[in-house]
């Protein structure tokens, strides 16, 4: 396929949704990426035919409703764009090895932004054709905590201030971008923990904004744009926090992922109705195998949510979190989680399959 140039599959302004096909994407560690056309009913696993190699592991997923042709994975093996019309994927060449997160700017397709383990931050203003490092001084590649390389776990464009960016990383602190992503600067006073997992940013309906941290002592709370964080007690055995996600409806509520560790053999789905102050079990239909891990909204359907365990058990709630059901499907380790709605059409060519994975009962088989 020939690379398309800046600013294409660009999907026209003002494009509704109301015939839109709905995708789910599922990142594992160690078997690729995973895709679903039904909600998460049923999952293809593509083969390496499809760029990316069957057993890769698979760390973040984005993507930009301005450009419904791509989608972008973090991986063990750097940057790999997802093109829909062929099914098939591309790596993008960058001084990148092992991306733990990737994010797009909400006010520009072209504009990337990625970290990495060790960790150190990337930038991109030509849709991963090219990066350039923007790592702040003193971020370290290397922890004593864990005895190992750091690594960035989230980055997330603030939906409330334009232009400023935020980046967690475990182990060392929270970064802070007003510049949408050109430098940053460290904010870790309130912190109990340098381990930090997820970020979420909420507007508050009395004014500001409310920024929630998870780590693995968990959950902190900043209402100074991140100057200082303070410690919220949770309503679980365990302080270890993943995944945090605001319900996109600007309603206050707020999901929370939590368990005894990763990968844990067990974990709560929390729920607050009042950003993030308070929490409840949103209960999940159990007994869960392993900690709560991502959650995955959009706002084309607030109501839709996709949430999962370390160890790939998969849920899903249509009434926004209110309720879920248990999927079928059982994934090995899951570490990101991504849907989105297509324009009609945008998906042209099957999956690059060996075989059809059925079931014996799909085969009719019957035993003797």
């Amino acid at each position: 396929m020939t690379q398309s140039t800046v600013g294409a599959d660009r999907a026209p302004e003002g494009s509704g949704n109301a015939t839109a096909d709905m995708h789910v994407y599922a990142g594992t560690a160690g078997h690729s990426a995973w895709f679903s056309d039904d909600r998460g009913e049923t999952w293809v696993h593509p083969n390496s035919h499809s760029g990316m190699y069957l057993e890769q592991r698979v760390w973040s997923l984005a993507s930009h409703a301005k450009t419904p042709g791509h989608l972008f994975a973090g991986t063990d093996a750097g940057v790999f764009r997802w093109n829909e019309a062929p099914a098939r994927w591309t790596h993008l060449p960058s001084p990148m090895n092992d991306v733990w997160s990737i994010a797009v700017d909400p006010a520009d397709p072209d504009v990337l932004l990625a970290g990495t383990r060790p960790a150190a931050f990337y930038r991109s203003t030509d849709a991963g054709r090219t990066w350039k490092a923007v790592t702040p001084p003193g971020v370290i590649p290397l922890s004593d905590v864990n005895a190992g390389p750091t690594r960035v776990t989230q980055i997330l464009f603030d939906p409330v201030d334009s232009g400023t960016v935020w980046a967690s990383i475990e182990v060392d602190a929270i970064y802070r971008s007003r510049d949408r992503g050109e430098t940053w600067e460290r904010k870790d006073k309130g912190l109990v923990s340098g381990d930090v997992h997820g970020l979420a940013v909420m507007k508050l309906p009395t004014g500001g904004k409310a920024l929630l941290a998870t780590t693995n002592r968990g959950l902190h709370r900043s209402e100074d744009d991140g100057e200082t964080f303070v410690f919220q007690d949770l309503p679980t055995p365990w302080p270890y926090t993943r995944g945090i996600a605001p319900r996109p409806d600007h309603s206050g509520v707020v999901f929370l992922a939590n368990g005894n560790g990763p990968p844990g053999n067990d974990g709560f789905l929390l729920r607050s109705r009042d950003y993030g102050r308070t929490w409840q079990d949103a209960k999940l239909p159990g007994p869960l195998e392993s900690s709560v891990w991502c959650i995955a909204t959009n706002a084309d359907d607030p109501m839709l949510i996709f949430v999962c365990t370390n160890l790939g058990e998969l849920f899903r709630s249509n009434d926004g979190g209110e309720s879920f059901t248990r999927m079928p499907h059982v994934f090995g380790e899951l570490r990101a989680l991504h849907w989105r709605e297509l324009p009609p059409g945008t998906r042209q060519a099957a999956h690059s399959v060996t075989r059809p994975v059925l079931k014996a009962k799909q085969m009719g088989w019957v035993a003797a």
